[in-house]
């Protein structure tokens, strides 16, 4: 299976200070499994972009330890720059790369935003494919007016109230976060120092004037020399050759030509390709012709479809002559898929037109089934180690009345833990029942079997855990906190069979099935 891989390329209204921009760069050295492949800063923009990449987890850790050190550093009260600003990290984009989907992008987005919002008390604007909102989408139009404009707005117009974090701004500003495609930051230098020139030129290409589709542009002074810095969001569409000969046409018009372009960051080594087959008018180019891409094919092993890593070690575990995992530890595991699955409900439903009105909600309640994958997959271990324990205690010498009394109390005590785990994934196996039911009931209605398919495998878990309580308080019964659990998983059964009595009428109701 590939490595899991993303990038994240956060902005930083800093370029002046090497220290600071040192400080935030330490922070992300430290986590574990980001590399930084690119760092480029602009004292002209007073801005410094950084390219990291990783897996998911990490990079999202990497990327708010960097935004909790640039509050720390950078006052938007005492910034100028040229480029647009409202933020000391002014934005943080992830970009799925490999083994990543742009769902998940977007989650770590939502769950980043939030933690900085929350944490930091930083407020935080979704864009791009995050957005809450379709006029967030575009990252200017957050932007519109900068760190001063905003400082003025927020908390008084609705339009400026944050996604997460408080209506209130301090130094460090707002930051935007969001999920998007890959995009060339691409700057192309006139031979003038007229930066209205570059401002004109700006306005023909961009989109938004009316310009080249997937072209952000706009003109400033860099070095003396007049620039038309882009975004192209989708060079595929919109090439970078295509881009640079409409600029080329237009400077004709002013008697000025292009000078040199330059890159800020990384370009996708297919955008360069595809430029340079333009230029060379390649017509009959194949990308098997390029040396390294052959070579690539013909040394590289393919990749095993599957990943024999977890779920298959595990279940040659179950099977094998050991007593641990047991009974508890696969009723744990099967709430774990379960809450998978309805995750996999709420991803397969956002970003639908179809299900706008439900996403906010569909959004929690992957978010709640995620957390609860996690916690139910820790409890397969926590299950087999509470048994562990159990039997150790068993184990323990009764050779004289105190030591009959010393094991006995062992026991009782190593029962009572054995208990409390398949309790808690009782638990939280009916709270994953929960959620299947609201996953069926306003998710996607293509992928309603699956949210049934979680809620019997919810309602097996609760089941199978019920048994592993029942058999580790044999005899303890009468035991005051025995009996609490007791009580507590009698409560969880009978709500489990209404949740599971209302799965089964949704299913009927909306997916079209005669279910008994």
């Amino acid at each position: 299976m590939p490595n899991r891989i993303v990038e994240c390329i956060p902005n930083f209204s800093e370029a002046r200070r090497p220290e600071v921009i040192q400080a935030i760069v330490d922070e992300i050295e430290a986590i574990q499994d980001v590399t930084i492949l690119d760092r480029h800063s602009d004292a002209d923009h007073n801005r410094t972009v950084v390219t990291i990449v990783g897996p998911p987890q990490a990079v999202e850790e990497a990327a708010f330890q960097a935004i909790a050190k640039a509050a720390e550093w950078i006052d938007l009260d005492n910034h100028q720059g040229e480029h647009p600003r409202i933020g000391a990290t002014d934005v943080v984009p992830f970009v799925p790369i490999s083994g990543v989907t742009m769902v998940e992008c977007v989650e770590m987005a939502r769950r980043l935003g939030k933690r900085v919002g929350e944490g930091l008390k930083i407020p935080v604007y979704l864009y791009e494919e995050a957005a809450s909102r379709p006029e967030r989408v575009n990252l200017e139009s957050i932007r519109r007016g900068q760190y001063e404009a905003l400082k003025k707005e927020i908390g008084h117009n609705p339009a400026r109230e944050p996604d997460f974090g408080p209506a209130k701004i301090r130094g460090a500003g707002a930051t935007v976060i969001g999920a998007r495609q890959p995009l060339i930051a691409f700057n192309v230098y006139l031979t003038t120092d007229d930066v209205a020139i570059a401002n004109k030129i700006a306005r023909v290409i961009r989109h938004s004037s009316g310009g080249l589709r997937f072209v952000k542009a706009m003109g400033v002074l860099v070095e003396g020399r007049a620039q038309v810095s882009m975004n192209l969001t989708n060079f595929r569409r919109t090439s970078m050759a295509r881009v640079v000969e409409m600029i080329r046409r237009e400077a004709a018009r002013y008697g000025v030509s292009v000078h040199h372009s330059e890159l800020v960051g990384l370009v996708p080594g297919e955008a360069l390709r595809d430029a340079a087959v333009w230029y060379m008018q390649m017509d009959q180019f194949d990308s098997s012709q390029v040396l390294e891409n052959r070579l690539f094919e013909v040394v590289s092993s393919p990749e095993e479809k599957y990943d024999e890593s977890q779920g298959v070690s595990f279940i040659e575990a179950l099977a094998s002559g050991d007593p641990t995992p047991g009974g508890g530890s696969a009723s744990a595991y099967g709430a774990a898929m379960a809450a998978a699955l309805v995750a996999m409900v709420g991803r397969v439903t956002v970003g639908k037109k179809k299900y706008a009105e439900v996403e906010a909600e569909m959004w929690g309640i992957i978010d709640d089934a995620s957390a609860l994958q996690k916690t139910l997959q820790e409890a397969v271990k926590k299950d087999a180690d509470a048994f562990t324990a159990y039997m150790k205690a068993r184990r323990l010498p009764r050779d004289t009345e105190e030591q009959k009394q010393d094991r006995n109390q062992a026991i009782q005590a190593a029962s009572i833990n054995a208990a409390e785990v398949p309790l808690l994934v009782a638990h939280q196996a009916a709270q994953v029942l929960a959620l299947a039911l609201r996953a069926a009931a306003l998710g996607n209605v293509n992928a309603i079997s699956d949210a049934g398919v979680a809620g019997s495998l919810s309602k097996a878990a609760v089941f199978g855990a019920g048994l592993n309580v029942r058999i580790n308080l044999l005899g303890l019964e009468e035991e005051p906190g025995a009996m609490r659990m007791l009580t507590d998983l009698s409560k969880i059964e009978a709500q489990t069979e209404q949740k599971m009595d209302a799965l089964l009428q949704v299913l009927n109701e909306r997916g079209g099935m005669n279910l008994p």
